[in-house]
């Protein structure tokens, strides 16, 4: 079998990280698998890249499409895939994160024509009229429009989201397609949209449990230059300063916290922005800065007491999984998919959604219990080695490949 996954990135990003993961997976299976994407940051035969500048055509009709805020609809080079040596070779396909100006909806019954598809859901988009987390708002049930978040990424200055949702299901009913989806929320969501007219499977992101995993904690300190004796909170994502992540809401949590406790707390970060937060916090901070080792991260994991993460909006965070692969408990909001994850009194806490001073509540209550964090420990690698192995997510894709093929 001969798989084609075609994404915005190789490693750049979660949905990047998660179809990369997927792809190792996959070859560890024995299947020919390949990456399609925008830009490639590894170097491998398996990988090859779109060209990612729009050609004049394109321009001028981005003239038009833009000003009308549809977006993508103008990269008709899209179409130009079937003609690709990997699109020839697959026998399915494999489609991600397919906003972010690089690929064009509109191809999805093309490519869809002859191979089959299943289409990994990474967040919302694919069925609202533009946005990739819609919150509060459940108008992409109803066909969109008002949009109260032109905003919220990928960003809209006119307000044509029924018109896009409209685009999108006119291109689902002549499309080939299996759903995935990562989280049991995201499930429910795509079951009530307009995917509901295709067969929709939950199958989690699948994590490396020996590159993430336990490691001696003093040593991880002592590496990392962590005196041996403070308790250590962190913090992780892509970019820190990122609104929906909640940088802003960590800073308000710990703002309430016991000056006594504050004094013997170190904050460790790692992603973009954490001058941002260390700045605001009012403790002694670390930042990491961007890391894209496995083993970096598996050592930082491993020397915090907690990970913090004041998502607004996720699907099935990948540094949640990472930190329960290390044996990290989690303190987190109840949203979207993170209760998959942070499960109350086995794996973590979790506070009422942006309510700071409940997260904070939290915090404090699992850094006074250690006996309770090492109960939480031992069930965050239980529940990743039962639940969360690359080797589970990818036997239960090769499943969903053969199952496609065979329709």
């Amino acid at each position: 079998m001969n798989v084609l996954h075609i994404n915005q990135s190789d490693i750049n990003g979660g949905a990047a990280i998660a179809g990369y993961r997927l792809h190792k997976g996959l070859l560890a299976q024995g299947i020919d698998s390949r990456l399609l994407v925008e830009a490639a940051s590894t170097s491998s035969e398996r990988i090859a890249t779109t060209r990612n500048h729009r050609n004049g055509i394109e321009n001028l009709i981005f003239r038009l499409t833009g000003r009308l805020s549809l977006r993508y609809i103008n990269l008709i080079s899209t179409f130009d895939i079937p003609q690709h040596v990997f699109y020839k070779d697959a026998d399915i396909l494999n489609f991600h994160n397919l906003h972010g100006g690089y690929f064009n909806y509109l191809a999805i019954p093309t490519l869809t024509q002859k191979k089959p598809a299943v289409f990994t859901l990474h967040d919302m988009w694919s069925f609202t009229g533009h946005c990739a987390y819609s919150y509060d708002c459940d108008r992409w049930k109803i066909g969109c429009g008002k949009c109260p978040y032109l905003d919220t990424y990928p960003s809209v200055r006119r307000d044509n989201t029924h018109w896009e949702w409209k685009l999108k299901n006119w291109v689902y009913s002549g499309s080939n397609l299996t759903i995935v989806t990562l989280s049991k929320w995201l499930t429910e969501q795509a079951k009530q949209s307009m995917l509901k007219c295709f067969p929709i499977h939950h199958i989690p992101n699948g994590i490396d449990t020996e590159a993430y995993q336990p490691l001696d904690p003093q040593q991880c300190r002592f590496l990392l230059g962590i005196p041996a004796d403070k308790k250590v909170l962190m913090f992780g994502a892509a970019t820190l300063t990122d609104t929906r992540k909640g940088g802003d809401l960590l800073v308000k949590a710990l703002s309430s916290f016991p000056e006594s406790l504050k004094a013997e707390t170190v904050l460790l970060t790692f992603g973009n922005g954490g001058e941002a937060i260390s700045e605001s916090v009012g403790m002694q901070t670390l930042n990491l800065g961007y890391v894209s080792s496995d083993r970096l991260k598996s050592i930082a994991y491993s020397a915090v007491d907690l990970f913090l993460f004041p998502t607004r909006a996720d699907n099935l965070p990948l540094v949640l999984q990472e930190s329960m692969a290390c044996g990290t408990p989690m303190v987190s909001f109840k949203v979207g998919g993170v209760p998959d994850m942070v499960r109350p009194d086995i794996t973590g806490y979790l506070a009422t959604p942006g309510d700071a001073e409940d997260f904070c509540n939290g915090i404090v209550q699992l850094l006074e219990d250690k006996s309770v964090r090492e109960k939480m420990s031992q069930h965050c690698r239980e529940i990743a080695l039962k639940e969360y192995p690359l080797e589970l997510q990818a036997q239960r894709y090769i499943e969903l490949y053969n199952h496609a093929l065979s329709k």
